[in-house]
């Protein structure tokens, strides 16, 4: 029988090992943390529920509705589009082919012109008749510098595209590649945006269960320190686990990137990182006119007419500065059960890992709340802060060529994350499962 060692019990992990245990391997996963899921974990403390950051599946993910049972999940469902949001404003714009509620009063906002409607619809039914693969070739470019080319109005970009994409890629000067913008929007318009009932968490779990019930054998609180050997495919593998060492056919470092990195020395594996802040707010009384939409931080002024910035579409980060969190979400609304019944909770997330104190981000945030409701007198009560310096790799133009593949470190050591595919937790579990067939038909 093959033995396989998993670092890691992240998604990736997680998956390469039901996917080999379900081929007959004899699978151990070790997971440095005292829980599975790495980035992807909830906290439930108080009748809350609080995720690691600000996180939702899109339910589209082609990986995530092979690997996931979503009715076991119990999602609750966002209302598609956002609420753009400043002082004095809030104007719905939604998705009218999925949200009729919404569609007169995004048919009449005036955040984005005639001409952006159009042209959604338009990108809509382009990017529809594109595979993921068709997506992700070819050359490459900033968002920033995409929309433009095709037209979008400096309103659609400000308003829109730097909160709602900002805040998917963590990246409100939108200097992302445009591939992930056309991906994203591509899920979104296939599919819906939504948490487990018990929180995000809830997904690492779910692949956790599967695993063990395909025969994987998963140790938490346990680190791999280092790999020797296995320089050839079949060559035997040494695993040092702090004090002991194990020994196995092959090895998948599926860990967070510096540590990937540094097992491996696959150089190739990306190390810089964007990060957020997301805290956890409650209120009493009625519920944000908002409901299931997430508010958009549109800044405190109109948008200007025409495009600013380099000539690529790029944007500095002197000009990516906003007062306050880059989105609210009324989570209590979307998922009732992150929040005993007498209370509403909201998350707000601040783009970067600001080094201000909870109470000084809970101040910003209620200061913005004050601003886009004016007629709301909201007290909030800070109860969970959660800082996540890595939660994305930076995803700049180009870098999809340069990622490694699964088979990067070569002979018996393989890689898995999101790393080796997109910044995303549909590429976590599609690389997952592309590690556990290469090492399938390496060594068996």
């Amino acid at each position: 029988m093959t033995e396989v060692v998993v670092a890691g019990a992240g998604l990736a992990g997680l998956t390469a090992a039901r996917h080999l245990a379900d081929a007959g391997a004899d699978v151990r996963v070790y997971e440095r943390h005292g829980e599975v899921g790495g980035r992807v974990r909830s906290v439930r403390r108080n009748g809350y529920v609080f995720d690691r950051g600000f996180q939702v599946l899109f339910t589209a993910y082609p990986a995530a509705r092979r690997e996931l049972d979503y009715d076991a999940l119990d999602l609750r469902y966002f209302k598609p589009g956002g609420v753009v949001a400043r002082p004095g404003h809030r104007a719905t714009l939604a998705d009218p082919f999925r949200d009729f509620s919404g569609a007169v009063e995004s048919l009449f906002n005036r955040d984005v012109t005639t001409l952006d409607k159009l042209k959604i619809l338009q990108l809509r039914r382009e990017l529809a008749g594109k595979s993921d693969a068709e997506i992700f070739a070819g050359p490459d470019r900033t968002t920033r510098g995409y929309l433009r080319d095709r037209g979008f109005s400096a309103k659609f970009v400000e308003n829109f595209a730097e909160p709602f994409y900002g805040g998917i890629t963590l990246d409100r000067s939108l200097s992302t590649s445009k591939k992930a913008f056309e991906f994203s929007f591509k899920m979104l318009s296939t599919g819906h945006i939504a948490v487990p009932a018990r929180g995000m968490g809830a997904i690492s779990e779910q692949l956790a269960e599967s695993a063990r019930d395909a025969g994987a054998q998963i140790v938490t609180d346990e680190t791999v320190t280092g790999i020797e050997g296995g320089e050839r495919v079949r060559d035997e593998v040494a695993v040092e686990l702090g004090r002991e060492t194990t020994t196995a056919d092959a090895v998948l470092v599926a860990t967070d990137p510096k540590q990937a990195r540094d097992l491996t020395g696959v150089e190739s594996i990306p190390t810089e990182a964007k990060g957020c802040v997301t805290q956890y707010l409650a209120f009493d009384g009625p519920e944000l006119d908002a409901g299931k939409r997430i508010l958009l931080n549109a800044g405190a002024s109109e948008s200007a007419g025409d495009d600013e910035g380099a000539d690529d579409g790029t944007k500095t980060d002197s000009d990516d500065r906003i007062d306050g969190p880059n989105q609210v979400v009324q989570l209590s609304s979307v998922a009732p059960e992150y929040a005993p019944d007498d209370r509403t909770l909201l998350s707000a997330t601040f783009l970067g890992v600001p080094d201000d104190p909870d109470e000084d981000l809970a101040v910003q945030t209620a200061r913005t709340l004050d601003s886009w409701y004016p007629e709301r007198k909201i007290s909030l009560e800070p109860v969970h802060t959660s800082r996540v310096e890595f939660a994305q790799f930076d995803q700049s133009p180009g870098v999809y060529d340069r990622l490694p593949g699964v088979r990067a470190p070569g002979g018996s050591v393989f890689l898995a994350g999101e790393y080796t595919e997109a910044s995303s937790l549909n590429a976590a579990m599609q690389s997952g499962r592309k590690a556990a067939r290469a090492i399938l038909a390496d060594l068996q």
